[in-house]
């Protein structure tokens, strides 16, 4: 029989943030993220080496897959588009 709980945690979402990176504000991405999709997995806030962009763009990385934005919305633009190809 299919286990449709561990199913889905299987398949949750993840995201990875940064509270060092000058791009990223983390007061107002989060909750954004958790509107994108409340059941994903945020991890806490650490550095996670992607510092280059990190310094001028916000960035999250979903799935460990990164994702760069121009400015915070264009970010949540593309994780949308990631969310709506899985």
């Amino acid at each position: 029989m299919l286990d449709l709980d561990a199913l889905m945690t299987e398949f949750q979402n993840e995201f990875k943030v940064c509270d060092k990176c000058k791009g990223v504000n983390l007061t107002t991405l989060i909750p954004k993220l958790q509107q994108l999709d409340p059941s994903a997995t945020i991890t806490p806030p650490a550095c996670i080496s992607y510092c280059g962009p990190g310094r001028d763009y916000p960035f999250v990385f979903l799935n460990n897959k990164p994702i760069k934005g121009e400015d915070e919305d264009d970010l949540i633009q593309k994780i949308k588009a990631v969310l709506t190809e899985q």
